[in-house]
């Protein structure tokens, strides 16, 4: 097995000169620990998991004395199954705790940063990690946030490996989870299938107690049959017997431990017949091909959600590129009552980006027609692009 080096490597080691406590976050089994400890090698960081049962009963009972056993610089792996530690950190940075004293690891993201909020606001940086990126994969890790300017989408070309439309859904069908793409665990089947089971063993029964497993697990399978499309939870609900209301809270609970994400709409009040209904995207791609049963890459291709599982990849990548860079994005969709839509609309720097992806490998300039929506907006429109399978960089006109 291969250790894969993450984007996030540099920014950890900067931050932990500052920073007396650094909190990763991030879905179950994306390399956060395994990142922290290849940081730690040739150090004097210890390192402790509250997996552990015992180690988690006394710093839930005794974090005083879990400190004391474990002194700094110390990596606590999930941590968010003893939040009383919280509390007792902050007194430790309070004290005067060295820079890089507290690595802190945990899988539900929400309740973390709730809790450092709460008991270490201003005290910690926290740091949210994804699955693999591409430039992790096939390229040199050293990729910036992503912009559609020409001289930006140049020097990315320097540092990823092009690809047909066949390797691109190869990608896309074995997805971005270290513990299959490093080579530890070979057969991907049965690497997303001990996934899930790993997942509604731990975090889901852990925030929903005598939860009905096996219903839960269609739950997620009918739920990555939706992704990269607008939420309709009535239709998820239906797919599997289960209310609306159970759909709604079981949402809840796979965004909170970081299994999908949303993309809201964007509006403002110059724009009044926008849709308001979110769309729905799974962070890993191969896991949605798992629980949708495509068997091979090809078969996903030309299967019915080849679009929509394209989009799903390409804006979940999108948002590595900012999480990587330890960066809020902020990023919407657009739809209105007139069915008119743009894919992703980036917004920064004081300007709307809008950006369409398709499969295609010849798109037409009609794809473009709807960003000419947004000059309506308050903000001003820069540059758009048409994000597809053409092998080298073209453009429609200045702005598009």
């Amino acid at each position: 097995m291969a250790y894969i080096k993450r984007t996030l490597e540099k920014k950890i080691t900067e931050i932990s000169k500052e920073y007396a406590c650094i909190l990763v976050t991030g879905p179950r089994q994306v390399g956060k620990s395994t990142m922290l400890q290849h940081l730690m090698e040739g150090g004097r960081r210890n390192r402790v998991t509250l997996d552990n049962t015992d180690e988690r009963k006394l710093a839930k009972t005794d974090p005083a004395l879990f400190l004391e056993i474990h002194p700094a610089p110390v990596l606590i792996d999930e941590v968010q199954y003893a939040p009383e530690l919280f509390s007792y950190i902050k007194i430790k940075v309070d004290e005067g705790a060295a820079p890089g004293s507290y690595w802190l690891t945990g899988s539900q993201a929400f309740l973390l940063m709730d809790l450092a909020r709460e008991s270490l606001a201003g005290r910690t940086a926290i740091i949210h990690m994804s699955a693999l990126s591409q430039s992790e994969l096939y390229g040199d890790s050293k990729t910036t946030p992503f912009t559609v300017g020409v001289d930006a989408i140049h020097s990315r070309k320097t540092h990823l490996t092009p690809c047909s439309a066949t390797e691109m859904y190869e990608r896309i069908w074995h997805g971005a989870m270290p513990g299959h793409r490093s080579g530890k665990y070979t057969d991907r089947d049965v690497f997303y299938s001990s996934y899930i089971q790993t997942y509604i063993d731990r975090d889901v029964s852990d925030m929903i107690p005598g939860v009905d497993k096996l219903l839960y697990a269609d739950f997620i399978r009918a739920a990555a049959c939706h992704a990269g499309q607008m939420l309709n939870i009535h239709d998820i609900a239906q797919d599997v017997g289960v209310s609306d209301d159970t759909a709604k809270r079981w949402l809840t609970v796979m965004e909170k431990s970081g299994i999908i994400f949303y993309l809201r709409p964007y509006s403002n009040n110059l724009l009044k017949r926008t849709i308001k209904t979110p769309k729905m995207y799974f962070f890993d791609t191969g896991l949605v091909a798992y629980l949708t049963k495509y068997s091979s890459p090809e078969i996903l291709m030309n299967g019915a959600i080849n679009g929509a599982i394209l989009e799903n990849y390409t804006v979940a990548e999108i948002i590595k590129t900012y999480h990587n860079d330890a960066k809020e994005c902020n990023f919407h969709y657009y739809r209105d009552k007139e069915s008119n839509e743009i894919d992703l609309v980036i917004e920064s720097d004081g300007e709307t980006h809008p950006i369409e992806i398709k499969k295609s490998s010849n798109p037409g300039s009609e794809l473009a027609s709807a960003f000419k929506i947004l000059d309506k907006a308050s903000l001003p429109r820069g540059t758009g692009a048409i994000l597809c399978l053409r092998e080298e960089l073209t453009a429609i006109d200045r702005k598009a």
